[in-house]
């Protein structure tokens, strides 16, 4: 039997996940959430196999960084990213903490309980890349990752001289990469490029 916890701040989506798995056999829905700062305390008590952790949980907490503190101290247990935000990023970060499948809730065509079983099994479930969005006159496929980091800081408040900072490039650099982001997007100044990828969800710099 595969005792799962799931962390999901919508309470009708929370719902539907616990119905689906309880049709599944051999999984048994031990516990379920909405905030993910209550995950490791659940991991603590033991008995969990598979945690479904929602990305973006009430509070604003962060279902990725519980699920590294989780990983760190409970590596045994198998976790699924699960979202329904297209930021570029999310991908990525589950991988690099160790996460063993992720799941849109809203892109894509595999179900849910499919992901589930595939984990369980062994197999290590991920889309192939981000849902594409349209960023002024491009998509945001367009973009390259220097530009998407470029983005992300933008978004979150930093100036020229910060980005340069955290990415190690001169202040030139940054100007140039805003520069081909303005000429792809046609924005006219990155106010409105930030209001636009952040309504959009490309980035979330909090989570």
């Amino acid at each position: 039997m595969t005792n799962v916890l799931i962390v999901e701040d919508s309470r009708i989506t929370r719902k539907s996940i616990e119905r689906q798995l309880r049709e599944l056999d051999g999984f048994n829905v031990l516990l379920s959430i909405e905030n993910a700062a209550n995950a490791e305390i659940a991991c603590m008590k033991g008995n969990i196999d598979l945690i479904l952790m929602d990305i973006c949980t009430s509070d604003n907490e962060s279902g990725l960084k519980a699920a590294k503190r989780i990983k760190q101290h409970y590596p045994q247990i198998r976790i699924i990213m699960m979202t329904s935000m297209p930021e570029h990023s999310f991908i990525r970060k589950a991988r690099e903490i160790g996460c063993d499948s992720f799941w849109y809730k809203e892109y894509g065509d595999m179900d849910l309980t499919e992901v589930c079983l595939r984990t369980m099994e062994g197999e290590s479930v991920f889309p192939e890349d981000t849902p594409a969005l349209r960023i002024g006159e491009v998509s945001s496929k367009d973009f390259t990752e220097r530009e998407l980091e470029v983005i992300r800081l933008l978004a979150s408040g930093c100036k020229y001289s910060d980005i340069a900072l955290e990415l190690s490039i001169s202040e030139n650099t940054v100007k140039f990469h805003i520069k081909s982001i303005m000429a792809k997007t046609g924005y006219k100044n990155t106010l409105q490029l930030v209001a636009d990828v952040v309504e959009k969800r490309l980035v979330l710099p909090k989570y």
